[in-house]
C-alpha cells in the first residue's frame, strides 16, 4: 500500500449506511471475526466517517479506524518533500481536522507556544478550534504567495506553448513525462508520487518551444479540503494550451478513470482547453491489438504509447509539436488582426480629430 501498510483483507457493504456504524450489524460481526482471526490492527473505510462513528466503530472492533480521507491525507504527507507541498498537505489535515475537534487535542496548545493561549473562561475546544483557525489563515496566506510566485513565472512563458499532462493517480504519467523530456523525475508505481508539477522543455521539438508539465494526479472521492489546497498547483492545467488526458489503457477501469479527470477539470475551469487522450502502458496488452477508444465521446486526438518502452511516443511528440504549431499560427494572426484593427482605429481617430 502506498500508505505503509499491508492489506489483510477486503469487506463491502451494500445497501443503506447504518448511522452507527456505516456498516450494518451482520457486516461489523464478520470483520470483528476477521480481525480476532488476523493479524490485522487498522481498519480502513472507504466512505468518509463522522466523528462518532469512528469512535463507535473503534470501540467495537477494539482496533484503529480511519476512512479514506484520512488514508489519502496520510499518503499525501508521506510524498511531500517541497516546502509548496508540505504547506498544502499541512493546510488540507486542518482542515479536515477543524470540524472534527471534540477538545481532546491539548498538543495543539504545546504546538502554538503554550503560554497564553487559552482566553479567560475559554474551554479546550474553543482553544484548539482558535489554534487551528489561526494556523489555517498562516498556511492560507502561504499558498497564497505561492501563488504569486507561480504566475509570474506563468507571465515569463506566455510566448511559450504550454501542454501540461493529467490524469489519474498512477497512470505512468511522470515516466513518459521523462521520456519526452529526458528528465528524471521520481516515478514509481505508487499513488501520488507526484505532488509538485515539475516543468520542462520537449527534448524530442528541434524548435524548443513547447513546455511539459507532470502534475499531481487525479483520484475518485478526492476529500474537499485537499483538492481545495491543491488549487494553486492545479492552475497550471487552467492556463495549458493543451492538456493531455494520460490513461492506464490496461486497465479495465480507463472509462471511469476518464469521467473522473473530466470532472476535476470542469471542477478547476480547465474543461475548455484543447485535449489529446494518451492511452498509455500498452506494453502490458501482451502483444494483442490495441482496442480501439470510443470516439464518440470525445473530439481531438488519440494517441497509443508506452511510456516504458517508448512505443507511439514519436508520434505523440509530432501531434503535440504540429498542435504548437498552429497555435503559433493562430497567435500570429491575432496579433495581426489586433495590430490592422489598432491602425484603423487610430486613422478613424485622426480623421475626426482633422
Amino acid at each position: 500500500m502506498s500508505a505503509g501498510g499491508v492489506e489483510a483483507g477486503r469487506v463491502t457493504q451494500r445497501g443503506r449506511p447504518h448511522p452507527a456504524h456505516l456498516v450494518g450489524a451482520g457486516k461489523l460481526e464478520e470483520i470483528t471475526a476477521f480481525i480476532g482471526s488476523s493479524p490485522a490492527n487498522l481498519v480502513i473505510f472507504d466512505d468518509e466517517l463522522s466523528p462518532s462513528q469512528i469512535r463507535n466503530l473503534e470501540e467495537r472492533l477494539e482496533v484503529r479506524v480511519i476512512d479514506r480521507s484520512i488514508l489519502i491525507l496520510a499518503i499525501f504527507a508521506r510524498h511531500a518533500h517541497t516546502k509548496e507541498a508540505r504547506t498544502q498537505v499541512e493546510l488540507a489535515q486542518y482542515q479536515y481536522l477543524y470540524p472534527r475537534l471534540t477538545g481532546h487535542w491539548t498538543h495543539m496548545t504545546r504546538h502554538e507556544g503554550g503560554i497564553g493561549t487559552r482566553g479567560p473562561g475559554e474551554s479546550q475546544l474553543e482553544t484548539d478550534r482558535r489554534l487551528v483557525g489561526r494556523r489555517i489563515q498562516r498556511l492560507k496566506r502561504q499558498l497564497g504567495e505561492i501563488d504569486k510566485e507561480r504566475s509570474v513565472q506563468r507571465h515569463g512563458r506566455e510566448d511559450l506553448f504550454k501542454a501540461v499532462m493529467v490524469g489519474y493517480t498512477n497512470a505512468g504519467k511522470s515516466t513518459l513525462f521523462n521520456r519526452l523530456t529526458r528528465s528524471q523525475v521520481w516515478a514509481e508505481d505508487r499513488l501520488f508520487c507526484t505532488l509538485d508539477p515539475t516543468t520542462r522543455v520537449l527534448a524530442h521539438d528541434a524548435g524548443r518551444h513547447v513546455l511539459l508539465t507532470d502534475t499531481i494526479g487525479f483520484i475518485r472521492k478526492l476529500p474537499a479540503p485537499l483538492f481545495a489546497s491543491f488549487r494553486a498547483t492545479l492552475s497550471e492545467v487552467a492556463s495549458a494550451d493543451l492538456v493531455l488526458i494520460v490513461l492506464d489503457y490496461a486497465d479495465a477501469g480507463h472509462e471511469r478513470a476518464l469521467a473522473e479527470v473530466e470532472r476535476s477539470l470542469t471542477a478547476i475551469d480547465a474543461d475548455s482547453r484543447r485535449r489529446v487522450i494518451v492511452l498509455n502502458k500498452i506494453d502490458r496488452l501482451n502483444g494483442a491489438p490495441v482496442p480501439p477508444f470510443p470516439m464518440e465521446r470525445f473530439e481531438g486526438d488519440v494517441v497509443a504509447v508506452s511510456a516504458l518502452d517508448g512505443t507511439g511516443v514519436d508520434r505523440l511528440v509530432r501531434t503535440i509539436t504540429t498542435l504548437a504549431g498552429t497555435s503559433r499560427t493562430r497567435s500570429r494572426a491575432r496579433t495581426a488582426r489586433a495590430r490592422i484593427g489598432w491602425e484603423r482605429k487610430g486613422a478613424v481617430t485622426v480623421r475626426r480629430m482633422g
